[in-house]
């Protein structure tokens, strides 16, 4: 008797999103797979059932987990699995950190405010080599950043990383400089950046990060 895997409605989500991770399109990783490409179209596009070994061969053709692919680990913090074998660290030059970071997505802002240091998770866009996030009016961005003295800003810290859980490999950028509060004359240059808050509601207020330092670490592993 087949058995057939009660999948969640974002499976095919997540099929499409790491076949374009590797670059693969649907005619090669069904190759990969030996599925059909027309049922591998028709997984991407519905709600389908698949079976329990179609799901395993889709994981292994795509160099992941079936847990990964069905979404298991979506609450879980990333890096769980074990350490590779043979690990090592090895430090980023300063145009390899902004080339990683260049297409945008989540970083996390540190800065001080009075209850303590603060961390938090902004989208965030690479726009003329200075980091751009758009956030809320009066939120923690806003007073908590602003020294009250014209010219002069709070230096605070920008993380970004990548943690690819099938390879046991990934990278941290970190980035330290002046929080800008765009002006009105400048907001026009921001809002061309694209950046998009994950977050929605009102967020007009636009906060420049310029570097003033840039370092980044990467962990790889012998093969």
């Amino acid at each position: 008797m087949t058995e057939h895997m009660a999948t969640p409605g974002d499976l095919g989500r997540r099929l499409a999103r790491r076949r374009e991770e590797l670059r693969l399109s649907r005619e090669q990783l069904a190759d990969r797979a030996g599925i059909d490409p027309g049922y591998l179209g028709y997984l991407e596009e519905t709600a389908a059932s698949p079976t329990t070994d179609t799901v395993r061969k889709l994981a292994n053709a795509l160099d992941t987990g079936i847990e990964d692919l069905l979404g298991a680990t979506m609450n879980l913090p990333s890096g769980h699995g074990r350490p590779a074998p043979h690990a090592h660290l090895e430090k980023l030059q300063p145009d390899e950190c902004l080339r990683l970071i260049a297409p945008g997505g989540v970083g996390r802002v540190a800065f001080e405010e009075p209850a303590g240091l603060t961390i938090l998770p902004v989208n965030y866009v690479l726009h003329d080599n200075s980091v751009i996030v758009r956030t809320a009016v009066g939120g923690p961005l806003d007073s908590n950043l602003r020294t009250g003295v014209r010219g002069v800003e709070f230096k605070i810290s920008f993380e970004i990383d990548r943690i690819d859980e099938t390879a046991r490999e990934g990278w941290s950028v970190l980035i330290r400089g002046g929080a800008h509060h765009v002006s009105a004359d400048e907001q026009a240059e921001a809002a061309a950046s694209g950046v998009e808050p994950w977050a929605g509601g009102d967020r007009e207020l636009y906060l420049r990060i310029v570097p003033s330092e840039i370092t980044g670490r990467r962990i790889r592993h012998a093969p």
